[in-house]
């Protein structure tokens, strides 16, 4: 495969693939594909254009990536509720962040799409019994009885999607993200601790700046920037049948984008050189991001940018680090150093989540509050000694006071995580550790802005 050869929306159909569902019925994913090739976009091509010149100064520097939300959307945990305290969480890290590092945050949910995961096995043994795997709500069912992928799942993902957007520009746009209302933010449970409390302080220094503004005679009453939040959707492109079906030529520019999300991303298992995740995503115009693993090596690494970033434009391709805390020490210093030397012109993100994934005694998966916090701070650190840019932070988290990741300040132990343990595929931070990481980050960064 080269970036020079023919590309359309369908060609990868003629290349290998990996973690992709195979359709027993091949009718109705030809039926559901047409269906959905005739719904009307969810997002649209200025959209994608104006975080691709974010994302770009965030690789400058001049900005900071925020990409967070659900391990794995559900359709049956589906309702406003979740989504607004989603949308709060977000506000609230991007407050702190901004306040802190006093540049823009720009902001990308794991939203409005995030609905397949990718799995280390095709098969689940329950009780002695095997089942093909879970692999997300847009592919198969939880239910043991409904393991075998079902293409109707698709178009409930869409219209899930739609809707979700829908909200989301709602509360962007409609008056919630207003800065005079960033005491409301706060989430009830997360009020009274240690963290809720240093927010609450924070909000009420803002808000004391915002009337200083006003008793100086300047009017915020239709200041954009003050009542107005930029948010962007952004998942992993995994099923190819639903990102082409949603991917439209732009009548003004003539390029192709894939339409069911601002940013798509391929994960560490599907990022082969020679495979179909890459051939579809480098004919799209989006901005897009590779997950990059312990085991990434410099030609790798160079190969992917040949592909999806050709012409090595700014704001294009982010390189989305996830090593664990106890690699990321030895692996990515050398990395890092190959790649800034070659010139390419990427943003480095850190997710700290997917190599700090453990099984707990109970038999839960979970991940160290801790860990995520240490390879965090390497990742930084590497970065400074290199010269680099630190350009954003890639999180599963959640609005909503879960019980899935141990440690933090609310100290959850193993032996408590069935406590309130609800996500669909991996552990996720609940609000209260989404906050006092959020306050760590924004030393950080208030430490690189000096």
């Amino acid at each position: 495969m080269t970036t020079t050869s023919t590309w359309d929306k369908s060609s990868w159909r003629a290349f290998p693939i990996k973690q992709h569902p195979t359709y027993a019925d091949k009718n109705a994913i030809e039926s559901v594909e047409k269906e959905l090739s005739g719904m009307p976009p969810l997002v649209f091509a200025k959209e994608a254009d104006s975080l691709k010149e974010k994302i770009a100064k965030a690789g400058r520097g001049e900005a900071f990536v925020l990409q967070g939300g659900d391990c794995a959307e559900s359709f049956s945990q589906f309702n406003a509720n979740n989504i607004r305290d989603m949308f709060k969480i977000i506000l609230q890290m991007s407050v702190i962040l901004t306040f802190a590092s006093g540049c823009p945050i720009v902001k990308v949910g794991r939203l409005a799409g995030q609905f397949a995961k990718p799995r280390s096995s095709d098969i689940e043994t329950i009780d002695g019994v095997n089942y093909p795997s879970y692999r997300g709500d847009l592919i198969n069912s939880q239910d043991l009885d409904k393991r075998e992928p079902d293409p109707t799942r698709l178009l409930k993902g869409y219209h899930q999607s739609a809707s979700t957007l829908n909200l989301l520009r709602a509360f962007s746009q409609g008056g919630f993200a207003n800065l005079e209302q960033v005491h409301l933010w706060n989430l009830s449970f997360v009020e009274n601790n240690n963290f809720g409390k240093k927010y609450a302080e924070l909000a009420s220094d803002i808000a004391k700046s915002l009337r200083f503004m006003k008793a100086c005679g300047i009017d915020t009453s239709n200041t954009r920037q003050l009542k107005e939040v930029s948010f962007y959707t952004s998942h992993e492109a995994l099923v190819l049948h639903y990102e082409e079906a949603l991917t439209r030529q732009d009548s003004l520019s003539g390029n192709w984008y894939d339409c069911s999300a601002h940013m798509l991303w391929i994960g560490e298992r599907t990022r082969d050189i020679d495979h179909a995740h890459l051939e579809f995503l480098r004919g799209v115009r989006n901005p897009l991001g590779v997950k990059i693993g312990p085991n990434a090596t410099k030609d790798d690494i160079l190969k992917i940018c040949d592909i999806l970033n050709p012409n090595n434009e700014a704001g294009r391709l982010s390189l989305i680090v996830r090593m664990g805390a106890d690699k990321i020490g030895d692996k990515f210093p050398k990395l890092l150093k190959e790649i800034c030397n070659a010139g390419r012109n990427v943003l480095w993100s850190c997710d700290p989540m997917h190599g700090n994934t453990k099984v707990a005694s109970s038999g839960y998966k979970t991940r160290a509050f801790e860990d995520i916090v240490s390879e965090i701070e390497q990742f930084f650190a590497i970065h400074a000694a290199q010269g680099s840019i630190a350009g954003g932070v890639h999180l599963e988290m959640t609005g909503a006071d879960v019980t899935e990741c141990v440690g933090g300040i609310q100290a959850i132990a193993e032996d408590k995580l069935h406590t309130n343990y609800h996500t669909q595929c991996d552990p996720r931070l609940n609000a209260t550790q989404a906050l006092e990481l959020s306050f760590m980050l924004a030393q950080i960064l208030a430490n690189r802005a000096v």
